[in-house]
């Protein structure tokens, strides 16, 4: 049984984590002791254990010091409905292998798009130009690493056709405009993908991972005496066709609807310097952008984030807790490997107050002689691993949510954030608020929508005097960009009440 490329592509979607699919071309394995579920991985890519052996071999053969080969399939839909009709639709399939050559801490990288012998051998050979040093390299044993399983599915998006998911972008639709009169207009999605992932590197570790991944999500338009106001809701995890149900459906719907109502209310609060409430979710991606990032290894192994000197000290209140993890069970955010093949783990990041570990991929694990922390991501094939986050939050604290308001004389609770810009390195930011509400008296009282809130990461995070007990995860579609790279996270956090930030508003 031999695929031409073609058809290979085509069919590809076929097979899955654990298939059983042993052609003939897998006879070149026969003297290496490997599972049927990587059997089933090199058949995919069709390419054998002598084939990597050989790539990696023409990658260290100008004097590296380690060398990884990444293949990745992905299959990619979405269906999207507007004016009550589904209007567009796409399919798209990504295929090939990058490959990776480190020489201390530089790089020397290059992809193919087709994996035939020849074309690996090219791009490894060019990778390899990083070092100048001639060497022969001694393949080494090859050896199998099973990967976790954080997002076992029970039914795989490509056995699912168009027919069966329009009717959940169909059922959004229906459901925002019966849930409110004032909904004029219904934008909704569904899209998934599906990645096949192929890894082997010069110290022989070979392993693989099926990475399912789905989000749905709706805009809503509604209008109320002239005034009109927009909202936006999704859920994305890494599921199979089984989390689409009714239920899911309704959820979004409602949290659509209640998100656009209350702007029609909405003012501005004085503008100033103010105690800030972040509620619980959402608002976690202040803590992604103006921290997270700050605690990534290469911009602390460079110089240039400001906790580059701060490992092992006093950087926030005892009770604040921050995590970041790969091992959520479905969520958008976990990976069942790392992209550098590592294992994935629960990575405390400031335990009890104190910077505790910083973000690490291969190459900055190597230069603080630590065991990399399972954050080494891509993109795709096509791009180099970084240092890059996965699902990062704030553990519970020992307060409650009406405490903390009860605290507050004059200030700001906000919950809903669109965008924002930050300054890595030293943690400046601006965060546009979507809503919120003014906090007087201890008491939530007038809605506000569209401003800014300014400030310092690392200071807000030594600023948090309170952390409320109803931590809530964001499942949304949440994707982080760094250096021209995106990949999917999530975030979240308990109600915390920063002592002092800058808000956007009025000065009336």
């Amino acid at each position: 049984m031999k695929f031409d490329r073609r058809d290979f592509i085509k069919t590809s979607g076929m097979f899955a984590a654990g298939s059983m699919v042993l052609p003939t071309l897998m006879q070149s394995c026969q003297n290496v002791q490997i599972s049927t579920n990587v059997k089933s991985y090199l058949e995919h890519f069709e390419v054998s254990t002598e084939m990597l052996q050989k790539v990696i071999a023409a990658a260290m053969s100008k004097g590296g010091n380690y060398a990884d080969l990444y293949f990745e399939h992905k299959i990619t839909n979405q269906v999207s409905l507007e004016d009550g009709k589904v209007n567009r639709a796409f399919s798209n399939v990504d295929f090939g292998v990058g490959i990776r050559v480190l020489k201390g801490d530089q790089t020397g990288f290059a992809y193919s798009e087709n994996i035939s012998m020849e074309d690996m051998l090219n791009a490894a050979k060019m990778a390899a130009n990083i070092a100048d040093q001639p060497q022969e390299f001694g393949a080494q044993s090859v050896s199998e690493k099973v990967p976790a399983d954080f997002y076992r599915i029970s039914q795989k998006w490509t056995d699912v056709g168009i027919k069966d998911k329009v009717p959940f972008v169909q059922k959004i639709n229906d459901k925002v405009f019966s849930l409110d009169e004032k909904v004029i207009k219904v934008n909704a999605f569904l899209g998934d993908s599906t990645s096949y992932v192929l890894f082997y590197n010069s110290e022989g570790r070979l392993t693989y991972d099926y990475r399912p991944m789905m989000r749905i999500g709706a805009v809503c338009v509604m209008q109320k005496d002239g005034q009109i106001e927009n909202a936006y809701s999704a859920r994305s995890f890494r599921s199979g066709f089984e989390v689409m149900t009714d239920e899911l459906v309704d959820e979004i719907a409602n949290e659509a609807i209640e998100k656009t109502n209350i702007l029609f209310e909405a003012g501005k609060p004085k503008a100033g310097e103010m105690q800030v409430v972040l509620g619980a979710g959402g608002s976690g991606i202040l803590l992604h952008e103006a921290i997270g990032h700050t605690f990534e290894a290469d911009f602390n192994r460079k110089g240039t984030s400001i906790f580059s000197d701060k490992l092992g000290k006093k950087v926030a209140e005892n009770f604040i807790n921050i995590i970041d993890d790969g091992t959520l069970p479905h969520d958008r955010g976990a990976i069942n490997i790392d992209d550098e093949g590592n294992d994935v783990q629960k990575t405390y990041l400031v335990k009890d107050g104190i910077l505790n570990s910083y973000i690490h991929d291969r190459i900055s694990a190597e230069y603080y002689g630590v065991e990399p922390t399972g954050n080494g991501r891509r993109e795709s094939f096509r791009n180099i691993p970084l240092p890059r986050m996965r699902s990062t939050y704030m553990e519970n604290g020992p307060h409650t949510k009406d405490d903390i308001i009860s605290q507050v004389k004059y200030g700001v609770f906000v919950d809903n954030f669109s965008n924002g810009e930050v300054k890595i390195g030293a943690g400046d930011f601006t965060f546009f608020v979507k809503s919120g509400y003014i906090i007087e008296n201890g008491k939530l009282t007038q809605p506000i929508k569209d401003i800014n809130i300014v400030g310092n990461g690392p200071q807000a995070l030594a600023d948090i005097t309170m952390a409320a007990n109803d931590y809530k995860n964001d499942s949304g579609t949440w994707t982080c960009g760094k250096d021209g790279q995106s990949v999917p996270v999530t975030l979240g956090l308990p109600t915390v009440l920063v002592k002092k930030l800058t808000v956007g508003g009025t000065n009336s």
